[in-house]
């Protein structure tokens, strides 16, 4: 396989990921405030303002988001301790609960989409494998 095979293909795996993704939130109609969740569950407590460029989105929609997650229950706003100027946002038991069960019902939508059309669990987990080395950096050896 050519570097131009596999270019092409590294874009049309990024393209066909993003349509999975929209297609399971459309379908499960999932608030945006899901996304922050994943983002703390996966970085840990964040500012806003670092959440919202990982989220490429304004502080202040970030913000407004943030206090409907506080609101629910599913994060709490806390100041850091090396700079009481900053609040930190983290997830709460609550919100890591509801994103465990966000996550069950994308994982069942999926396996819908799959079952219809007859994809192994070997298939599957050939996938994920390929998609977990792609997004997981490079392990440096000794050299």
């Amino acid at each position: 396989m050519s570097d131009d095979d596999l270019e092409e293909l590294g874009s049309e795996l990024v393209v066909l990921a993003a349509r999975l993704v929209r297609a399971v939130r459309r379908d499960l109609d999932q608030p945006a405030g899901v996304r922050v969740l994943s983002l703390l569950d996966q970085h840990g407590p964040r500012g806003v303002s670092e959440l919202a460029a990982a989220d490429s989105c304004s502080q202040p929609t970030m913000s407004g988001t943030v206090t409907t997650l506080v609101d629910l229950g599913w994060v709490t706003k806390t100041q850091d301790p090396r700079d009481a100027r900053v609040l930190r946002v983290g997830l709460t038991d609550a919100g890591r609960a509801h994103l465990a069960a966000v996550r069950r019902t994308h994982g069942r939508a999926v396996a819908d989409r799959l079952a219809a059309h007859d994809r192994s669990p070997a298939d599957v987990a050939a996938a994920v494998a390929v998609l977990r080395d792609v997004l997981d950096p490079p392990q440096e050896g000794p050299r």
